[in-house]
């Protein structure tokens, strides 16, 4: 029997992950690349005896796929894709792929903002009690962790981008964060498009399954009136009272599954802002339906420590806070930012704008913003918008100017603030190479 032929697009975390996946079971495996692919990865490819090929597509060995996993950061109008797809190739996500080869009971959380922080605070109290693994957009690829660990449980951190190519991949427990305009430069700047791209992680659910959902979020609130999904649904709020799922009383989070309650004080977790509370519920329900017990969930809130890069505390000189908080890639991330900062701010912001609108920030800038400092490579749009609403608004192309003239305009008592509320390719490798570049600069004060 010949074998089947399995062509990866893109030679990253998740192909080189699919790669060895799909080597082991059987398949025959070709991974192709556009760009170069990383000196790490090829050494893997090459240990495998997997074929490989970099800064080209050559079409006549992709064409003859039986399947095809493309990498997320492939839009589908590129022409090859568009070719793939003409000839019947069934086209799919690592995640969708990788499913197939485990029995483990999965969750999944997707979302425009919170996904990693809510993905790794829910790692972090189920690995109290439970054999897990933390993949998807955080860490070892999925596909490599079924091929080496193969969990009993998986927390997987989703985007849009690898849900819109799924096919039967199902979660046991699905997590929607919110839904806010991001990435509409992929669905033809319709944010319906988007919103349904991230309902489909509900879309194989049946009413043995869980969606853990934002009640607060009125696009998904409305978008599940019209459209009902087949899971169990259990929603959290910071507003209304839920009598199945999470809420904020005064000061507790109040968690309801089938009458059996949990009361969580939120003076005692680690994580601040409003959002973190809302991050907070919705891996504490996880937890509750996976029968975690009460004190460990409790404990695991009060020891968890966050994400690099997101609001992530770097260093106080002077009297100064210099805050990072590169992993804010959209607006919304940094409407959460600029909401949490109890002092005057010094705010760097910029980069690749994704057809952003900054209108929700104003009362922020209004209010809590000292200082604008423009770090991308075209800063017109924030200019034009901000600059009358501060005094002082800079534009610089390099992270090390950034925090000096931070540092120069920065008094005792202020925060100096990296969110960008843009994506990092104009000038650095993704976000977690800005955030380092700006905890270098402020190191070297």
């Amino acid at each position: 029997m010949k074998k089947q032929r399995l062509v990866i697009l893109g030679g990253g975390e998740s192909g080189v992950g699919t790669a060895l996946l799909g080597k082991a079971n059987g398949y025959d495996v070709f991974v192709s690349d556009k760009g170069k692919i990383k000196e790490n990865y090829k050494q893997v490819l090459l240990h495998n005896e997997i074929e490989w090929e970099d800064e080209t597509h050559t079409e006549s060995k992709i064409l003859n796929a039986d399947i095809v996993m493309k990498s997320p950061g492939i839009p589908d109008k590129v022409a090859l894709v568009k070719a793939i797809r003409d000839k019947g190739i069934q086209v799919v996500s690592e995640i969708e792929f990788a499913s197939k080869f485990t029995n483990a009971t999965v969750v999944g959380i997707t979302g425009s903002n919170g996904k990693t922080t809510t993905a790794t605070l829910t790692h972090h109290i189920l690995k109290q009690e439970l054999n897990v693994g933390l993949a998807g957009n955080i860490g070892d690829s999925f596909a490599k962790q079924v091929l080496e660990n193969d969990y009993e449980n998986y927390v997987l951190e989703i985007s849009s981008f690898q849900l819109d190519d799924i096919i039967g991949f199902k979660p046991k427990i699905a997590v929607l964060l919110n839904i806010t305009p991001d990435h509409l430069d992929r669905y033809n700047y319709e944010f319906e498009n988007y919103i349904q791209s991230k309902f489909r992680i509900a879309l194989n659910q049946t009413k043995e399954d869980y969606l853990i959902y934002d009640a607060d979020d009125e696009v998904i609130t409305n978008h599940l009136k019209n459209n009902p999904v087949q899971s169990q649904l259990l929603p959290f709020s910071l507003t209304k009272t839920i009598e199945n799922g999470a809420y904020l009383d005064k000061e507790n989070i109040k968690l309801t599954i089938n009458n059996n309650q949990i009361i969580m004080p939120t003076g005692n977790i680690t994580l601040e802002g409003k959002h973190n509370i809302k991050n907070a519920m919705a891996a504490s329900t996880v937890a509750h339906l996976l029968k975690i017990r009460k004190q460990t969930i409790r404990e695991s809130l009060e020891n968890f420590q966050g994400v690099e890069h997101r609001l992530e505390q770097v260093l106080k000189i002077n009297k100064v806070q210099y805050i990072n908080d590169s992993k804010a890639t959209n607006v919304n991330a940094t409407y959460y930012a600029l909401e949490s900062m109890d002092a005057p701010t010094v705010w760097i912001v910029g980069g690749v704008d994704k057809g952003n609108n900054y209108e929700e920030l104003f009362p922020f800038i209004n209010e809590k913003v000292k200082a604008i400092i423009c770090l991308g490579v075209d800063n017109e749009k924030l200019m034009n918008t901000f600059g009358n609403m501060v005094d002082v608004i800079i534009e610089t192309q390099f992270m090390s100017e950034a925090v000096k003239i931070a540092y120069k305009i920065a008094e005792a008592g202020d925060n100096v603030l990296l969110s960008p509320a843009c994506a990092s390719f104009d000038l650095f490798e993704n976000y977690e190479d800005r955030g380092r570049q700006f905890k270098n600069a402020v190191r070297n004060l």
